[in-house]
């Protein structure tokens, strides 16, 4: 086997300590700006949802490169792994930096298509946050480039450091911000900007160390290779296309969400922070499985992948039922931690419960298994799903229940998990039939 247990425990703790910890200064900012006000609150949950799309294009961007490297390794070509990490740092640099000039000069536009009915106050603090934020999206593509490349030799420990010290300048900054200089949401936003910019300096003269198994060459950077570049592109865009795709159906249905008052957008805001502790293990396995399956594939050792495929879920779902199942028994006391109207904190209890249970039952196969197909080479089937999903379940179903029948944000949820639902059975029927064992990149 080419990842013994010890293997796999080496790559996987450090991504889910990794994990809990973007989890948690998630969870941080969203408590520490409950204490300004709901408008500053939804406005931040607002954006978020906005950079969460420019974070998925990214992070599709990175992905591409990682499957690239990792296949590279399977099948011990150093040479080309050392050079496509090169490339993708050139790719991402463009990109980023296109998206940031594009988000700071058309920032009042995208939100106001995105929330045009929100309140004037709400509109403020999120333009205010938008645009500091906006700043951070190059520093934030270099970090996801150099940790992909790290992810794809297993040096998952490097990235755990620095995640934590990211978090750190986060979380000290946010309390001076808020609670020192009373700077509302710039305080919230300012923090996450530094964090970015002090990482991905960082990060950047980590991959620049010739006694990594692969690392970055500053002459890589500068030259263009057409046919690498393809290669990354060719898993990036596909991925790109779907998860890009996936989050926009997420911001036009969060668009749906500011149609139902403050009290509703901030109960979607605050129960998306905690939301995210019961799948804390299954977003690190979604990082894991494509440094395992992409260098199993590689080597040309398909029924390796598909054994890790499946032992990745497992580990999931356990996972998933022992977290999910701790946050509500304790649900009452994290609410208690956030400054909300008691409407607020009714509607997040409800959402928070109703998300445990679906993801129990439905978020391994709709997001791990995928991310496992990607990194064998099987991107278009992926991509397919995902955007007949989203518009049918995600987005059609949510404006059914939520606006037509009356549902509010708890239509807007159960739409979620149809859509979860339908991405499940369309992977596990793809993964049994083996269709994308025919799909290889390198």
């Amino acid at each position: 086997m080419l990842f013994s247990n010890q293997d796999l425990k080496k790559l996987i703790i450090p991504l889910i300590i990794e994990q809990i910890l973007i989890m948690i200064v998630g969870m941080a900012d969203t408590m520490m700006v409950s204490y300004v006000g709901e408008a500053a609150i939804s406005g931040v949950g607002l954006v978020d949802m906005v950079n969460n799309l420019i974070i998925t294009v990214l992070t599709a961007i990175a992905t591409g490169g990682a499957v690239i490297v990792s296949q590279y390794i399977g099948s011990q070509n150093k040479k080309n792994a050392i050079f496509a990490s090169g490339q993708l740092m050139t790719i991402t640099a463009v990109i980023s930096i296109m998206i940031m000039v594009v988000c700071l000069v058309f920032r009042h536009s995208i939100l106001s298509l995105f929330f045009g009915s929100i309140d004037s106050d709400v509109m403020q603090a999120s333009l205010t946050y938008f645009f500091i934020t906006a700043l951070s999206f190059p520093f934030l593509g270099i970090y996801n480039s150099a940790s992909a490349m790290f992810r794809s030799i297993g040096k998952t420990r490097i990235i755990m450091y620095l995640s934590l010290l990211m978090n750190m300048i986060n979380i000290v900054g946010n309390y001076l911000g808020i609670f020192i200089f009373h700077a509302g949401v710039a305080g919230v936003a300012v923090p996450t900007l530094v964090s970015r910019i002090v990482v991905a300096v960082i990060i950047f003269i980590l991959s620049c160390n010739q006694h990594n198994e692969v690392y970055i060459k500053i002459k890589d950077i500068f030259s263009i290779n057409t046919t690498m570049i393809q290669k990354i592109l060719h898993i990036a865009i596909p991925n790109g296309i779907e998860n890009g795709l996936f989050t926009l159906g997420r911001v036009l249905v969060t668009s749906i969400v500011a149609l139902f008052g403050t009290s509703q957008i901030a109960a979607n805001s605050v129960a998306g922070s905690i939301d995210q502790i019961a799948v804390v293990v299954v977003n690190a396995m979604n990082l894991a499985i494509v440094t395992i399956v992409g260098q199993c594939v590689g080597a040309n050792q398909y029924q390796q992948a598909q054994h890790y495929m499946k032992k990745l879920m497992k580990i999931s779902y356990l996972a998933t039922a022992l977290i999910g199942g701790l946050v509500i028994v304790l649900l009452p006391w994290i609410l208690d931690l956030y400054t909300l109207s008691h409407e607020a904190q009714q509607l997040t209890y409800v959402l928070v419960i109703m998300h445990n249970i679906m993801a129990f039952a439905l978020h391994p196969t709709s997001f791990v298994l995928p991310n496992g197909l990607r990194a064998a080479g099987d991107v278009h089937y992926s991509m397919y799903i995902g955007i007949f999903s989203m518009i049918v379940f995600r987005l059609g179903s949510a404006f059914l229940f939520g606006v037509i029948l009356n549902m509010g944000i708890l239509g807007v949820w159960i739409a979620m998990g149809l859509d979860w639902l339908c991405r499940s059975v369309c992977f596990v029927i793809r993964l049994i039939k083996g269709k994308w064992k025919e799909f290889r990149v390198v």
